[in-house]
């Protein structure tokens, strides 16, 4: 299960210099999702050995030149419901305001482990005026520079020591399946159709957190964990927060799926926020399975399906050798046709080619067509070995790695593909020098 910590604070305190700081140099996840877009607060890292994802909630804070009390208020609450532990930033320039009092009070009343980290300090006597926070309650505080990095080895260690341990225990090694997509899709009546009423089946995973349900599903030859992220959403939440709400729970979702079945309505086609979904799972490098739910409803001639599924591929591309299945969650049309191509998807992800066999489709790939030569040098392609992660990556090792372009590396994706059957699983690509 993920980890999630959350910085939180009023404006100005440099959350999000601290939070690109702790990401490193590394792509946050979330591109286009609205609302998370502007600038990307949503990443994973690693420290120590332990990888976690850290989010910044300053970028959800609507008319954010203008923050009300409430605004911070209703962030903070956010944190505390979905993060497993909390840095909450001040500024050691500022000194203690009525703010910052108003985070640390809503901060006491938590269950959560909070680390309160002075920011900017980044000399002696900024150093001394940091004594100052111990008025917040707390007995421990980080000083840190965002901006130099000093002090954040300090801050990074105490919080990996304080990530709950995962509870993977006691989670069986079975394929885990999670259902995304945007809000009303009918995620809900999907699960409620494969799961139907036979609950003595159904068996919740103590230990899995509220925001990700663990349901498991052993019935039809088939065992294996629904991840469920449906109904989920509190009553009366305002708008801007329903979609930080979805997007930190697909999130935790994809991340602890191996198959993600991405629900789309067939009565909206695939829009902006599929697509961000759609993208968030690649980047996690998980097995993808489309539905096209409420088929029932679309007017159709013999062609419709086609036409749908081909406009569906244009949109994906370059990644579109996905499985598309046309459902509909009233009608229980299809639905175990899902399951089939997620259990074949979860497949695929796990193959593992051996080197011989690699190095054979090499030799055969490069024959039909050898990379162009750039600026005079010519590519020669060597070997091929499988990389030993989870998902499927190949390591090709060559002269010039850097002259192998995108298209080639493409080219070469697609062939693996056909040869090796990887429906449904992102592939990675690197080549490096022999």
């Amino acid at each position: 299960m993920g980890n999630l910590v959350a910085i939180v604070g009023r404006p100005n305190v440099g959350k999000s210099t601290l939070f690109n700081r702790l990401i490193g140099g590394r792509d946050a996840i979330v591109d286009e999702i609205s609302g998370v877009t502007r600038d990307r607060h949503y990443g994973r890292t690693e420290w120590n050995g332990r990888e976690f994802s850290v989010i910044d909630t300053g970028g959800y804070v609507a008319n954010s030149d203008d923050i009300f009390e409430e605004e911070i208020r209703k962030q903070v609450k956010l944190a505390i419901e979905e993060a497993d532990l909390i840095i909450f930033l001040v500024d050691v320039t500022g000194g203690i305001t009525d703010l910052d009092d108003a985070v640390a009070h809503i901060l006491r009343k938590a269950k959560k482990k909070v680390f309160l980290t002075i920011n900017k300090v980044d000399n002696t006597n900024r150093y001394y005026e940091s004594n100052e926070f111990y008025n917040l309650g707390y007995k421990e505080i980080f000083c840190i520079s965002s901006i130099s990095g000093s002090g954040t080895g300090e801050l990074l260690d105490a919080v990996v020591k304080a990530l709950p341990g995962t509870k993977e225990e006691e989670i069986i090694d079975i394929p885990k399946f999670a259902i995304v997509g945007r809000p009303n899709v009918g995620k809900s009546s999907f699960i409620n159709v494969l799961i139907g009423e036979e609950r003595n089946i159904v068996t919740p995973v103590a230990g899995t957190t509220r925001d990700t349900i663990h349901t498991r599903y052993n019935k039809f030859n088939h065992d294996f964990y629904l991840i469920d992220t449906a109904g989920l959403r509190k009553k009366g939440k305002t708008m801007d927060n329903i979609e930080f709400y979805s997007v930190m729970r697909s999130v935790k979702a994809i991340e602890s799926a191996n198959v993600c079945l991405l629900m789309l309505d067939a009565t909206q086609g695939i829009e902006a926020q599929d697509m961000s979904i759609f993208s968030l799972i690649v980047k996690n490098s998980k097995g993808i399975v489309i539905l096209v739910n409420k088929w029932d409803l679309v007017e159709k001639d013999n062609k419709t399906t086609k036409e749908y599924e081909d406009l569906i591929r244009h949109k994906l591309e370059p990644f579109n050798d996905v499985p598309i299945v046309f459902i509909s969650a009233l009608t229980k049309q299809r639905i175990f046709k899902v399951i089939e191509e997620a259990v074949k998807v979860f497949e695929n992800s796990k193959k593992k080619i051996t080197t011989s066999k690699l190095n054979e489709f090499l030799q055969k790939t490069i024959g039909e067509h050898e990379p162009p030569s750039v600026k005079g040098k010519y590519v020669k392609i060597k070997y091929a070995t499988q990389l030993p992660t989870n998902s499927p990556s190949f390591a090709f090792f060559c002269n010039h790695p850097q002259y192998v372009q995108e298209a080639y590396k493409r080219y070469l994706e697609n062939k693996l593909r056909e040869e090796f059957d990887f429906t449904g699983v992102p592939i990675r690509i690197f080549l490096r020098q022999k």
